[in-house]
């Protein structure tokens, strides 16, 4: 497979000659200057080539500037069908201080949106797509690839708009009762014709390619000015009465005496009759040529065929992988083009208002023919802005097609289209935007289009806003667009305004278009082939912006015992062997803090970062074991000093493990859930449906240390992390834990068993005490997790002895705590007064056993002692899934480490899977 080019809006691999992943993790040494060998650089940037001269610009297909490229088509597209065909209904309907406020309220959106696409398409290089390109590269593949479909659709929607705007003014001119001739037949099917011709002729020009498109446009350009210039020199120059027929395609015609409309030239009471709003009928939405069939023109209705006209700023963005400095020319025509039609617009509507009767603006669209010095300059006007707007638009939607097929947004879908491309230009994706238009042609009439197309528009609109707000309060160092008239705060205006104005044209469209936009991006992130993509996306970034400013916000002085949560490190050396209890520690940590721990033995040599070769590894064995966590490996001489590094750089401010979890020190054989066929973790299933993601079977076995850890040191490991100020728990048997056969729905409820007794020192050990009810609360927790709630009960194991004062009072106590916790367990006393016999060995006498253990703790501790607590607890333990054990401290002596990690294996050998847990903070409370 042939190596893509090198983008600028990638990474910095660029800039090491390659994008492989050792350029990534490293920099390349060999490279010297990296910035003079990447010409590709500055000609993306600059639309221009700085080493070939013009040839290579040629073939690249950048061959539009400013005017011809963004300037002219705007401005076309904002004329479109509103110009010449839709002034007099707006200023009929809605009068002329709500037209202009609308009109202002419609610039206004468009305003604060072209801001945002100023400030995107000034931050890099622009490729192919326009609006599609901007938002998928700042949001990501999956809102980019839905609002980019929706913006396909828009521009669809848009152009056979404007193509039946074009047909609407040849019937008025040359139908059956056109002004000009009558020579065309007119009716549903005929209508349906002549805009599929229209299309046809957008289709040859587009097959032609970008430069015809430019070229046709600028002369399009011109003939639309003249034209206009006509109708505002009429205004200027025809200062006395007109009688106007009302056309007889009007159904009106047939039941009123009123067949004329007057044009008053100047005059004060015209303007006056035309200042408040006043809603005729639309004549173009009758059945059978029956006037009371007609739709009553709305304010929403009215709005949405003004914004549907103005809404061409993108015309310009949609064509920049054609500009020669898209960077310069899409702010520059996509302002002054906006601003010189709203200009304009504001002039036609004061001129009318100022001359033309209500009753003729609501019953004739095509007014101006009538008073124009000549009117001929009607019919080519609105034949020409109607038919360029329709071109610019399906041009438009076959480079954002031509971009989704690009980038594999939908896969096989849509993958055929890219097949058919001759040059720069995609035919295949021209010629399924003409098919698709032929469809929407279905619809019918201008005003029923217009619906559709505002809705469509206003929401791409929405999402330009959104990621140019999120690109602002990210605030990523690399976004420093040239343009700088914008704000945080004009994108949320465009937001509001976007969304708002959706819902005023149509609550229903724009709730189903909303809905459609959702399902897209939910599939698109569930199975879009465009995952191998790395463009980056902005909520990553809003992400770290929020988190970094809640974390200063989170003050571990002002921490209480009310709200303690576990926050967990869990130290671990092969991956491949301990799947069960890195899935159980999920379960363990109550939405707290979790972080997989592992240290690799060695130094630092300066050459290449051992962590860094694993830590994307170890991300994927996350995303694979579908655990929350978060994953922290350093490099130390030792395992106990990379330790301490973890205990004490884990986390970030108040958010930091306070419970260290290690697995245990003994001689079991490491068991392989990565290959094992019974294995719930095996990753055969993983490697087949992402073949090409970093495998978590590259952690190999042997990835932590290149010794085995003695057991002195294990223990030392153990008493730095009490020393620490952290909780600490030993996890055994873990690799017996079957998680599944636990939760099994058809089998018997098993128990979460605590022994809250430190068997090590029975006579001093207190229930009440920090380590027992830390035991209990961690119990609790586990317990509290819906799935386990469903399967398992708790049990607390009362030692009752002879020697116990009242027994009785004891298991009242016990139970009036566990009520006040909050803690629902079942209380089973355990009579063990033939273990604690076994105490005392030797012939000593109590007093002087005790004086021994002062001196060496763990001597009072016989194998038969152990045997038999392993004994009893194994036979409490028939229907249990996991057992939680008191852990005692390790003993200060070093001598006697061994010693107590023998007593430690022997007190566990056999069991369920167990967590030995040593506790030095309060973790419960009884107060609210």
């Amino acid at each position: 497979m042939a190596t893509p080019d090198p983008s600028i809006n990638s990474t910095n691999a660029e800039f090491g000659g390659g994008g492989d992943a050792e350029a990534v993790v490293g920099v390349n040494k060999k490279e010297r200057a990296p910035l003079l060998t990447q010409r590709r650089l500055f000609r993306s940037l600059s639309g221009r080539d700085i080493s070939n001269g013009s040839s290579e610009t040629n073939s690249t297909g950048r061959t539009l500037g400013t005017f011809g490229g963004v300037f002219a088509p705007v401005s076309l597209s904002q004329f479109s069908s509103l110009l010449f065909l839709r002034v007099g209904f707006i200023v009929g309907n809605l009068g002329l201080l709500e037209a202009c406020g609308s009109l202002t309220l419609a610039y206004a959106i468009l305003l604060f949106t072209i801001l945002s696409i100023c400030a995107i398409s000034t931050n890099g290089a622009v490729e192919g797509g326009g609006a599609y390109y901007m938002i998928s590269r700042t949001l990501g593949p999956e809102f980019g690839g839905a609002i980019g479909a929706l913006f396909f659709f828009a521009n669809v929607f848009s152009s056979a708009l404007y193509a039946t705007g074009c047909v609407e003014g040849l019937v008025d001119n040359f139908g059956e009762s056109g002004k000009l001739g009558q020579f065309l037949t007119s009716g549903g099917w005929y209508n349906f014709g002549y805009g599929s011709a229209v299309n046809f002729i957008n289709l040859l020009v587009c097959l032609i390619g970008a430069g015809m498109f430019s070229k046709l446009t600028v002369v399009i350009f011109a003939v639309v000015l003249i034209c206009t210039g006509s109708v505002v020199l009429s205004f200027l120059v025809i200062n006395y009465e007109i009688s106007v027929e009302i056309p007889q395609s009007n159904p009106i015609v047939n039941e009123s005496y009123h067949l004329y409309g007057n044009y008053t030239g100047f005059s004060a009471q015209t303007l006056e009759d035309n200042i408040w709003p006043h809603y005729f009928r639309d004549y173009t939405s009758c059945d059978d040529d029956n006037y009371s069939t007609c739709d009553v023109v709305t304010f929403a209705s009215c709005f949405g065929v003004l914004f549907s006209g103005v809404t061409g700023i993108m015309t310009g963005a949609n064509m920049s992988g054609d500009l020669k400095d898209p960077g310069k020319s899409i702010p520059m025509g996509t302002f002054f083009g906006t601003l010189f039609t709203f200009l304009l617009y504001l002039l036609l509507f004061v001129l009318t208002a100022a001359t033309c009767e209500r009753f003729l603006l609501g019953n004739d669209y095509m007014y101006m023919m009538d008073i124009n010095l000549w009117n001929p300059f009607i019919t080519v006007g609105v034949i020409t802005a109607t038919l360029s707007a329709s071109l610019s638009n399906i041009i438009g939607s076959s480079r954002v097609l031509a971009a989704l097929v690009k980038d594999n947004i939908y896969g096989r879908l849509t993958h055929f289209i890219g097949l058919a491309t001759i040059g720069s230009n995609p035919v295949g994706a021209v010629v399924v935007s003409a098919i698709l238009v032929e469809f929407v042609l279905l619809i019918g009439g201008l005003n029923q289009i217009a619906k559709f197309t505002s809705i469509f528009f206003l929401l791409s609109y929405f999402a330009t806003n959104l990621a140019c707000l999120g690109l602002e309060w990210a605030s990523a160092p690399n976004f420093r667009p040239t343009f700088r008239y914008f704000s945080w705060w004009t994108s949320v205006l465009g937001m509001v305004g976007n969304g708002a104005m959706m819902f005023v044209i149509s609550p229903t469209v724009a709730g189903i278009c909303i809905i459609v936009l959702l399902i897209l991006v939910i599939i698109l992130h569930l199975q879009s082939p465009s995952e191998q993509h790395h463009w980056g996306s902005i909520s990553q970034a809003v992400i770290f912006h929020q988190v970094r400013k809640y974390l200063l916000l989170l003050d571990s002085r002002k921490d209480h015992v009310k709200f303690w949560r576990p926050q967990m490190l869990l130290m671990v050396k092969n991956p491949r062997s301990a799947c069960p209890l890195i899935d159980f520690t999920n379960d363990l940590k109550k939405s707290g803090l979790y972080v997989l721990g592992h240290v690799k033995v060695g130094s630092y040599e300066g050459q290449v970062d051992q962590a860094g070769e694993d830590y994307p590894k170890w991300m994927t064995l996350v995303d694979y074991l579908k655990v929350k966590a978060f994953v922290e490996i350093t490099v130390g001489s030792s395992v106990r000093e990379g330790l301490h590094h973890l205990v004490r750089v884990s986390g970030l401010g108040a958010m930091k493990p306070n419970t260290i979890l290690f697995g245990f020190k003994d001689s079991t054989p490491a068991h392989d859930f990565f290959t094992r066929e019974s294995s719930p973790f095996n990753v055969s299933q993983y490697q087949a449906t992402s073949p090409t993601s970093t495998s978590p079977t590259l952690l190999t076995c042997s990835s932590s240390s290149p010794s085995e850890l003695s057991g002195e040191e294990y223990v030392r490991m153990v008493a730095d992390v009490l020393n620490l100020g952290k909780n600490v728990c030993l996890c055994r048997h873990f690799h017996q834990m079957d998680k599944g056969a636990i939760l099994k729905k058809d089998r018997k409820k098993l128990y979460i068993d605590v022994w809250p007794i430190d068997f090590f020192n029975p006579d001093e050990s207190n229930i009440f005490g920090t380590t027992s009810l830390f035991l209990m609360q961690l119990a609790t927790i586990l317990n509290m997790v819906s799935s386990w709630r469903k399967r398992t009960c708790l049990r607390v194991f009362l030692c009752i002895s002879s020697r116990d004062a009242d027994p009785e009072a004891q298991m009242r106590q016990v139970h009036n705590m566990l009520h006040e916790l909050r803690i629902n367990a079942i209380i089973v006393p355990v009579p063990w007064d033939h273990i604690t016999t076994h105490l005392s060995q030797n012939g000593q006498s109590d007093a002087e056993a005790e004086a021994d253990a002062d001196v060496h703790p763990l001597s009072h501790l016989s194998d038969e002692y152990i045997n038999k607590v392993n004994g009893l607890i194994a036979g409490q333990s028939v229907d249990t899934a996991v057992t939680f054990l008191y852990l005692p401290r390790p003993p200060e002596a070093t001598c006697l480490h061994l010693q107590y990690l023998k007593l430690l294996t022997g007190l566990t050998d056999g069991l369920v899977p167990t967590v030995m847990v040593h506790g030095i903070s309060a973790v419960t409370t009884t107060n609210l």
